[in-house]
Parts: structure tokens; C-alpha cells; sequence
């Protein structure tokens, strides 16, 4: 299987999660809008969720896949099962230890780590249909010990897609979040149905949550017996591959989880504002779908693809394996980024605007996408640049590199915040994005790790024209497709919207071909397997 194909693989199924996080999200702004139960939904739920990117794309991925890979080759099959099964065991111990008392001492979380901004009453007179703060207080507690120990599930998940991705098998991993979205979908489906108030809703989401957190560890249990691997549990012991996986897994987990921080810390100061958090919530749904499609997909692969072609000596293969990633991503992201800053209203209207979610909060949302938008490279950069360093089992720089990071971006969320509210928290944000990737570059680069070819160089210069050249067809047709949209309705809006897409596809794609921004020859040798594939 090519590079490509294994991007396609893993993005494909990562795009159908989205797919169904968009349904979700719709479902959800309809019937909750930027109410307080939506804002305590959306903090509580951040809280593990942070913590499974952390372990899912960074402690877990970035760190048990190589030494993972090394007891597979150097020790076989029987190794490389005995070294799993230690971490697997210390692993389900320590998440026990952190489950209860999280859920003993949640209300001291939510007050000092997960909402801060809850322990000053809003003016509730220009609100009467505000929750008061206690309650606001109160709800976000309860959702946040029914959904911790979903933490502890997708941990697990995370440790059992390792070993799926280091047996190669990219599929089932990727898919598994699509259980959490399939889940909600139904019981939003039912609430709605059954006209359940906004408590009882969040209430029943919150139990989903820990639901498809069961599911999808099951899902992947069995696929890692269907490849031929088991686990079983023993009494934890300290071991010289339990401690080198802490030596790495600690940045790693830091560095993998920063796009998760960067979000944790706008919530948290997002919510000394009713509205704001789910404002930013959002906005962070389609700016994460191009995001996770191209950004996981890539982090996925190509860190046990550089981890093989690094410690089998082939320099010049590991070279090539990351400028070939470098334009992928940017032949995906950059036109996306184009898209998303240019024409934020006109998805969001489409997506959110119904029910409890009126037009001025499609405004408030819009703002903050765009600003998003300006980040997506960056966050995209991140986790093609991060395998360089994790492959080399070198985790310390980039734990700094995503510690200054972070030290930024929570600096400028709080000086910004009380000039531009959240989309003052947006901003910093893609800031401290674009700082991160550009100081794990430099630092590849520096050491002689990034070998940049003459091709990387001529086909970046070439997508970035070919996304501006885009972005100049959206302007010109956005008028146009408004007009339409305002005249039709909701079919208008879906056809004016529909039309933009598809004019921007044929502008980027016609000239991405002509500059030479994607490689032709490929595409037609592409085009003439499947011509070939259908005469036969």
C-alpha cells in the first residue's frame, strides 16, 4: 500500500467521523443554541477529551508505536506481545487510580481547571432566562463525572490502535470516533422526538458519551484479535520498556495534545462569558474537518513509516517520506484554509442556523471560524513536523518548543479576550499555532533532520497560487450564490453553497494541474488505471 493510499485510508475514515460530528453538531445547535446547557455540555465533555488527544494522538501514538515496532522486529511476535501487555496492564491501573477521584473532586476541577469563569455571576437581569450561576455550576459538575471515565476507555483505544497501526491495520482506529457521533445522533433523534427539556438532553448526551466510549473500545478489541493479537492483564511491574515509554510519552503527550490545549484554555477563559464557549464549539467543528481528515491521517502514518525507514538506515527514503507528507497536507489544507476564511457565513448559516440558533449567532460563529481558518496550516504543519522528532525518539525539543506554545497562547486568550471575546481567544490561538510549527521546522531543518528538495519548494509556491486563484473565483461568485440563496431559501442556500464548492474544486484542481502545484503525471497515470479498470 502507497503513502497515499494509506493517508486515504485513514483520512477517509476520519472523514466520515466528521461527517457525522457535522450531523451532531446540527442537531445539537438546533435544539440547544449558546444555552448554558450547551456551554456546560461542551466544558464538560472538553475535559477528557483533552485527555484522549493527549494519549490518542500523542503519548500513545507518538511513543508506543516505536518502541512497539522495535520489540516486533527485534524480539518477534512473543516480545512484542510481552511488552504490550505490561503497558496494557499498568496503563488500565493508573487510569483507575485518576477516574475516581476526578469524579470525587470534580467540583473543585470545574471551579479551578475546567470553568473558572463560573464562580463570577453574570448580570442575570439582562439575561431572565439564564440559568443562575449555581445551577450553570452545578449541571457542568454532574456532566463532568458521568463523562469522565470515558477518558479512561479511549485510552485504552488509543493504546490498542498503536498496535493496529503498527501491524498496518489503519482502518479500525480511524473509524471508532464515529461510534461516539452515531451515538448522540440517536439520542438528540430521541430528545428531540419526545420534546425532552434541555436538561434531561444534555443528561442522556452525557451517558451517550461514556456509552460509545465502551463501544468503540470494543471495536478495536476485536479488530486487534482479528489481526492475530491479544492482551491479557497482570500485576503491574516497573520495567526497563515501561520506563523508556514514560521517558517519551510525557512530551509526546504534551506535543500531540497542543491543537486539544490550545481549545482548553479558550474554554476556560471563554466561559466567564455565557454563550462564548459554545460559540467557539462551534466554529471548531468545520475548521476540524479538513484538520482531522489531513492532520490525523498524516500523524497516523507517517510516524511509523519514518520510524521503519529511519532505523533500517534508508536516510534518503525517510527524506522523501516527509517532503512528499509536507505536500499532501498542503494541497489539502491549503485551499481549505482559503475557503473557510473567505466564506465562513454562508456554511455556518447553513449548517447551524435553525431553531435556537439565530442569525446572530451565526454572525458571532462565522467570526470566530474565519479567524480559525488562518490557523488550519499551521495545526496541519504540527503533525507532519512532530513524527521528525518522535521517530528519532527525540521528544524534549518539541515538548519546549510546544511549552512556549502553549505559555502564548494562554497569555494572548486572556488579553485578548476582554477586547475581542472569543474571537479574540480564536486569534491567539492560530498565533500560537503558527509559532509551534515554525519552531519545530526551524529545529528539523537546524539539525540537518528536513532535507527541503527543489520539488517541495516549486509545488508549495504553486498550491499557494493556485489556493489564491480560488479564493478570487469565491469572491467573484459570492454575490451571486447570496442573491440566489436569499431569493430560494433553505434550497437556495444549499445550491448557492453547493455552486461555490464546486467552482472553487474546479478552479483549485484546474490550477493546481496547469501550474504543476500537484503532479500530473500521477494524476493521469491514476485516471488511466481506473479508464483501463472499467474497459476490462
Amino acid at each position: 500500500m502507497s503513502l497515499i493510499s494509506k493517508f486515504a485510508t485513514v483520512g477517509g475514515a476520519t472523514l466520515i467521523s466528521r461527517i457525522f460530528g457535522f450531523a451532531r453538531e446540527m442537531m445539537m445547535a438546533s435544539a440547544l443554541g449558546v444555552s448554558p446547557v450547551a456551554d456546560a455540555f461542551n466544558l464538560a465533555f472538553r475535559f477528557p477529551n483533552l485527555f484522549r488527544r493527549f494519549f490518542a494522538e500523542g503519548a500513545l501514538n507518538s511513543a508506543f508505536v516505536p518502541l512497539f515496532s522495535r520489540a516486533l522486529e527485534q524480539e518477534g511476535e512473543a516480545g512484542a506481545r510481552r511488552f504490550a501487555t505490561e503497558i496494557f496492564s499498568t496503563l488500565t491501573l493508573v487510569l483507575f487510580a485518576l477516574t475516581v477521584p476526578a469524579i470525587i473532586f470534580m467540583p473543585f476541577l470545574v471551579r479551578t481547571i475546567i470553568a473558572p469563569g463560573l464562580n463570577l455571576c453574570i448580570d442575570e437581569a439582562a439575561l431572565p432566562q439564564a440559568l443562575s450561576c449555581a445551577e450553570r455550576f452545578d449541571i457542568t459538575v454532574t456532566f463532568s463525572r458521568i463523562m469522565f471515565p470515558y477518558l479512561a476507555s479511549m485510552s485504552l483505544v488509543a493504546m490498542i490502535g498503536g498496535i493496529l497501526n503498527a501491524y498496518r491495520r489503519f482502518f479500525a482506529a480511524a473509524a471508532a470516533p464515529a461510534l461516539l457521533n452515531l451515538f448522540l445522533i440517536a439520542i438528540l433523534a430521541w430528545c428531540l422526538w419526545r420534546q425532552e427539556d434541555t436538561r434531561m438532553l444534555g443528561f442522556m448526551m452525557s451517558w451517550g458519551v461514556l456509552a460509545a466510549g465502551v463501544a468503540q473500545f470494543a471495536m478495536v478489541a476485536i479488530a486487534m484479535r482479528m489481526a492475530g493479537f491479544s492482551l491479557g492483564l497482570q500485576r503491574p511491574r516497573w520495567t526497563p520498556g515501561l520506563k523508556r515509554l514514560l521517558v517519551l510519552a510525557g512530551p509526546a503527550a504534551l506535543i500531540g495534545g497542543i491543537t486539544q490545549i490550545n481549545l482548553f484554555v479558550g474554554q476556560a477563559v471563554a466561559s466567564f462569558k455565557e454563550g462564548a464557549v459554545s460559540i467557539l464549539t462551534y466554529a471548531d467543528r468545520p475548521y476540524q474537518l479538513p484538520l482531522g481528515m489531513v492532520g490525523v491521517a498524516i500523524g497516523v502514518v507517517l510516524l511509523p513509516e519514518l520510524s521503519r525507514a529511519l532505523k533500517g538506515g534508508r536516510i534518503a527514503e525517510a527524506q522523501h517520506t516527509q517532503n512528499r507528507s509536507l505536500e499532501f497536507a498542503l494541497f489539502l489544507t491549503l485551499p481549505a484554509a482559503v475557503a473557510l476564511f473567505i466564506m465562513p457565513e454562508p456554511i455556518v448559516r447553513l449548517i447551524y442556523e435553525r431553531g435556537a440558533f439565530g442569525p446572530d449567532t451565526t454572525r458571532a460563529v462565522a467570526a470566530v471560524l474565519g479567524i480559525y481558518a488562518l490557523g488550519l496550516p499551521a495545526f496541519v504543519l504540527i503533525r507532519v513536523f512532530s513524527p521528525g522528532y518522535f521517530a528519532r525518539e527525540d521528544t524534549r525539543r518539541p515538548m519546549f518548543v510546544t511549552l512556549a506554545s502553549a505559555i502564548v497562547n494562554t497569555v494572548l486568550s486572556v488579553a485578548l479576550f476582554f477586547l475581542l471575546a472569543e474571537r479574540g481567544i480564536a486569534m491567539a490561538t492560530t498565533l500560537a499555532g503558527w509559532m509551534n510549527a515554525l519552531l519545530l521546522f526551524h529545529g528539523l531543518y537546524a539539525r540537518g533532520h528536513w532535507v527541503v528538495d527543489r520539488a517541495l519548494l516549486r509545488r508549495c509556491a504553486m498550491l499557494l497560487v493556485s489556493s489564491l486563484i480560488m479564493g478570487a473565483v469565491i469572491l467573484f461568485a459570492m454575490p451571486y450564490a447570496r442573491a440566489f440563496a436569499q431569493t430560494h431559501g433553505t434550497l437556495g442556500q444549499i445550491g448557492g453553497l453547493i455552486a461555490l464548492i464546486t467552482l472553487a474544486m474546479i478552479a483549485y484542481f484546474g490550477a493546481a494541474l496547469v501550474t504543476g502545484a500537484a503532479d500530473r503525471a500521477m494524476v493521469f497515470r491514476i485516471l488511466k488505471l481506473r479508464a483501463g479498470r472499467r474497459g476490462a
